[in-house]
């Protein structure tokens, strides 16, 4: 097995049409209520989940359709890029789904991928922005599944593409949309909010660029958009006694009420499509807090297969086909 370590590193695009395997890597989710204790073993690492935390989680997936539709929406993602690469650079390329925490594991894809012929592999975390803890992770688990198959294979890894201009104009588009909703009147005082998934404050404390990469695309999309103010909060913290990045979105929500402000814009930059952090975290918990404290709140449209987000991802894929061979 022989792996590369980001496709900056090399200089030329290979122009061969060898086979090129194309794999989204993803966080996973429960396919059914059944599936949520399981789940959360496999995400807390076998340890074992508190009866009335998985009662909790189990309710949140209940009120979102009772299953995560991330895998769906992944998927939707990787067929619609497998047909702009049709389109824009051949047939050799084909797309793969893969989850960190849940089926189709990565463990059990990549022998499929080498299984079906595939020597050449280009791995996009489905997580624009770095951190050790979620794109380093897909890394770790990439290489463990790759040390386990007989074949050598090729691969190009996308570390990190919360810069890149495609998703910073396709974000500044939502955020355009967006704030049609808000009668016109008030659409100057709309209170623009960017968040991302909180991890534990440890990880960037240890010089983790998360918390740059984060802030550094919510000021592109803000400058693209025209925005004269905004604002960054993280979401989602784990259950856990460790202090989590913030300020938590509620908190800023609060603190925006308090000073007078009753319309908030959403924007989950860190996400890249519809799942429980969105559809319950956001709709849902974060909506009726604001409701309470008199604030109209609405969020931004998610990227799921949106042509435009599936051209940036193309345009990712074709930047990183840079093969030794």
């Amino acid at each position: 097995m022989t792996t590369t370590v980001t496709a900056r590193e090399k200089s030329t695009p290979s122009l061969t049409t060898t086979p090129v395997a194309v794999l989204l890597l993803a966080y996973g989710g429960p396919l059914s209520l059944d599936d949520v204790e399981p789940y959360l073993l496999d995400v807390r690492g076998g340890r074992p989940t508190p009866p009335e935390l998985v009662a909790e989680v189990r309710e949140r997936y209940a009120l979102i359709g009772g299953r995560s539709p991330l895998l769906d929406h992944t998927q939707a993602q990787a067929r619609a890029l497998e047909r702009w690469l049709h389109r824009h650079a051949g047939p050799h390329f084909r797309t793969f789904v893969a989850m960190r925490h849940w089926h189709p594991y990565i463990r059990d894809v990549v022998p499929t991928i080498v299984a079906q012929g595939y020597q050449r592999l280009i791995a996009i975390p489905m997580a624009p922005h770095y951190s050790r803890m979620s794109v380093g992770a897909y890394r770790r688990a990439l290489n463990q599944a790759l040390e386990r198959v007989a074949e050598p294979v090729e691969v190009q890894f996308v570390e990190r593409w919360g810069d890149h201009p495609g998703f910073i104009a396709v974000v500044a588009a939502k955020v355009q949309e967006a704030l049609q909703r808000f009668p016109t009147a008030v659409r100057p005082n709309v209170e623009v909010i960017f968040t991302a998934h909180s991890l534990p404050r440890k990880v960037v404390e240890r010089g983790d660029p998360y918390h740059e990469e984060l802030t550094t695309s919510a000021a592109l999309v803000a400058q693209r958009v025209g925005l004269s103010r905004w604002h960054f909060a993280y979401q989602s913290a784990g259950a856990s006694n460790v202090p989590w990045l913030g300020p938590d979105v509620s908190e800023v929500v609060s603190d925006l009420a308090a000073r007078g402000a009753r319309h908030v814009l959403v924007v989950p930059i860190g996400f890249v499509c519809d799942h429980v952090e969105i559809l319950y975290d956001i709709d849902i918990e974060l909506r009726q807090h604001a409701e309470r404290l008199g604030v109209h709140l609405e969020r931004t449209a998610s990227l799921n297969d949106d042509p435009a987000f599936i051209e940036t991802l193309g345009q990712l894929v074709l930047a990183h086909n840079r093969f030794t061979s």
